[in-house]
């Protein structure tokens, strides 16, 4: 399926599942405030989730002078992209990563690790510049805070609840409208999994972005097999460094998961398995030879 056929789905998801919770708890006129709760919130990550992103994640900008090279490449791969050039920031991490945030392309900034620049050689780098960037041409950082902030409104609405169901509110509303022990079950089905298929949906929304990011950025530095090259040697790198500080709300941000864990399910991780992310790249690259 088309990725933003399939993102589009996604985000549908989250607005009717926000509307039958907003529905479950305060029937139409509850449904309304939420909504523009979700309105309000949207606005505040629209405006501010870059600057938050960066100061949750311990990023600093650096100027050329201190990082000429990098701000030669990001500006390089920035004109081959045709967008503007974004801020650059470092973070200080032994864990190779990086990850680029902004509301549009005009206000986006790239942020690195100092691991990342350990490890990876200049073409690797540029790969995984090409694939930060490929994120703010697809606009995926405007989507991916849409359906955290959605996300996130349901689940507030799901808390809502709980405590309304606990006044007895739901139970009130429920006999008033003749519905009874039905209404009160569904009520606790929607309090108890709301939340959760919120969050698998937020999640299949970043897996969805990373897949288009990876396309786009080989597509921006013409070598898919660079981007993947990078991607392998990245999972090797991060086994052995110390583990990064962040703050989760940032991960899914990042290039790879730096949260994620042996144990981790799939099923609950902000990023596709690398593996797959590498066969995709290789099967790219053999297209653009045509081999198949």
């Amino acid at each position: 399926m088309d990725k933003t056929i399939k993102t589009t789905l996604l985000l549908a998801s989250l607005t009717v599942l926000f509307v039958l919770v907003g529905r479950a708890i305060g029937g139409t006129g509850g449904m309304m405030i939420a909504l523009f709760l979700a309105i309000a919130m949207n606005f505040g990550a629209y405006w501010f989730s870059d600057r938050m992103a960066l100061a949750m994640s311990g990023a600093r900008e650096v100027s050329e002078e201190d990082a000429p090279e990098l701000h030669r490449m990001v500006e390089d791969i920035a004109r081959a992209a045709r967008l503007p050039k974004p801020r650059v920031h470092l973070i200080e991490s032994w864990q190779p990563n990086a990850f680029a945030t902004g509301r549009d392309p005009q206000h986006a900034a790239v942020a690195v690790t100092t691991g990342i620049l350990r490890v990876l050689d200049y073409d690797e780098l540029r790969g995984v510049l090409a694939h930060e960037l490929g994120h703010v041409k697809n606009r995926d950082i405007l989507v991916s805070s849409i359906a955290a902030t959605i996300a996130g409104a349901v689940t507030m609405l799901a808390n809502m609840a709980q405590w309304a169901l606990i006044f007895g509110g739901f139970g009130r509303r429920s006999d008033e409208e003749g519905g009874g022990i039905a209404d009160l079950l569904g009520s606790l089905l929607m309090i108890i999994l709301a939340p959760i298929a919120a969050m698998l949906i937020q999640l299949a929304v970043s897996r969805a972005r990373e897949y288009g990011a990876d396309a786009t950025g080989a597509e921006i530095i013409h070598n898919p097999l660079v981007l993947a090259r990078a991607l392998e040697k990245i999972e090797r790198a991060a086994q052995a460094a110390p583990p990064m500080e962040v703050n989760p709300a940032t991960a899914h941000l990042f290039l790879v998961n730096p949260l994620r864990g042996q144990t981790m399910a799939r099923l609950f991780s902000t990023h596709p398995p690398i593996a797959e992310r590498v066969r995709r790249l290789e099967e790219m690259a053999q297209r653009r030879m045509g081999l198949r």
